[in-house]
């Protein structure tokens, strides 16, 4: 069998059907319209994928033809009020040389570079320029040379230092000095305020190098051990940045925003784990001893005329067996000598008494106590001195002097 019209001629009475003809021509209708109308706005809002490649191309052919162009260089001048602070007070900073004379094989003097530093001048009156910086640098130096910002050597003569401050002031002519630097105050510093240092750091190779950051704390205490023996002599009172302080910057200038001198770069902490803590001298607290430094050379304090130490150095032990002392006593410092015709000698003070306050002001360890005398007393002035002998608690008045 077959399958229907296999190999059968077509029936010639059947009736041909012809309403496929008026479907195909609407269609064809309809898709005339389409592309007449509709393609244009779909190419118009990058619906079409062709268009965005065509685009990119277009793009790419315009940037690839700017790139082969000639390039053009932009020069952008920043300043800022920073830049122009800087560029102000950098002439007023300086570098600081410390020169010893040490003897050759042949026992010849020769002058030896022990140290570099930095300075900042302050004064330039009547052809003589002062320059401010810090004790530790021009320590044990023969003589001094002063660097300035255009590297023009200045000999410079040390009128006084003062190591508890570790302040000291050198004068030198003022010939070729061009600029001072504005005095601020750090009493109104406020903790997270711009702060500027401008020193030498690592030596004059670096000279007049600037760094920023902020105030980090003020009224910051740091012990000072000036005989290194490992008891603290003093807390130095600093304001403490995050502005780099390094090697070589000491003696430099602290700066605020509006380019006054707020402190003096003095320290920084040296220690693998800490980065960013930088100390400074604040200026209100060095001022008055730059002062006495220039006028006399040196800075006198009242004393006592005895040796002291902490109590806190003391084991616990000792309090009751050696020195006696009653529960009641939680601090104090103890004699361990007394000069001969000295205040504390007059007034009868004695070996192994337990000093435990000044007029009235408790005293708990040997820092404190210098505290009160060198930032509260004056030569010359009485004072009450509490103290125990042999567990008993004792006064004396006695009059302070000066250590000649």
């Amino acid at each position: 069998m077959g399958y229907y019209d296999q190999n059968y001629p077509p029936n010639p009475h059947r009736r041909k059907n012809k309403g496929w003809l008026v479907p195909v021509l609407l269609g064809i209708i309809i898709g005339i319209l389409l592309v007449v109308v509709a393609l244009p706005a779909l190419q118009e809002n990058n619906v079409l994928p062709g268009n965005s490649a065509e685009q990119g191309q277009q793009e790419g052919a315009s940037i690839n033809e700017g790139t082969q162009g000639t390039n053009n260089t932009v020069n952008v001048d920043v300043s800022t009020q920073i830049t122009e602070i800087v560029e102000q007070v950098t002439p007023a900073v300086v570098g600081v040389i410390n020169i010893q004379q040490q003897g050759d094989f042949w026992q010849q003097q020769e002058s030896n570079q022990a140290g570099e530093g930095s300075g900042v001048i302050y004064k330039n009156e009547g052809g003589t320029a002062y320059v401010v910086t810090n004790h530790h640098v021009i320590e044990g130096a023969d003589s001094v040379e002063v660097v300035l910002a255009d590297e023009t050597h200045i000999e410079a003569e040390i009128v006084g230092s003062d190591v508890f401050s570790d302040l000291a002031v050198l004068r030198m002519s003022g010939e070729q000095v061009e600029q001072t630097i504005e005095l601020g105050s750090s009493e109104s510093v406020k903790v997270g305020e711009p702060a500027i240092a401008i020193g030498n750091p690592l030596g004059l190779m670096f000279s007049s190098s600037v760094t920023q950051g902020v105030i980090s704390g003020t009224e910051r205490t740091i012990p000072q051990d000036f005989d290194q023996d490992g008891r603290a002599d003093w807390q130095a009172e600093v304001i403490q940045t995050d502005a780099a302080i390094n090697p070589g910057n000491s003696g430099g200038a602290l700066i605020n925003i509006n380019g006054q001198l707020i402190g003096i770069n003095s320290m920084k902490i040296n220690q693998a784990a800490v980065e960013g803590i930088g100390f400074a001298i604040p200026i209100d607290s060095a001022l008055p001893i730059v002062e006495e430094l220039e006028t006399t050379g040196e800075v006198t304090r009242p004393y006592l005329g005895v040796e002291i130490y902490s109590l806190d150095e003391v084991p616990q032990a000792e309090w009751r067996d050696t020195l006696n002392l009653p529960n009641e006593v939680e601090g104090g410092v103890y004699v361990w000598s007394v000069e001969p015709l000295s205040p504390a000698d007059q007034a009868g003070l004695k070996r192994l008494d337990v000093i435990t306050e000044l007029d009235g002001t408790a005293v708990n360890n040997m820092i404190e106590l210098r505290k009160i005398l060198y930032q509260e007393k004056e030569i010359g002035e009485e004072v009450t001195v509490t103290y125990y002998r042999e567990g008993e608690r004792n006064e004396t008045t006695l009059t302070l002097g000066t250590q000649e």
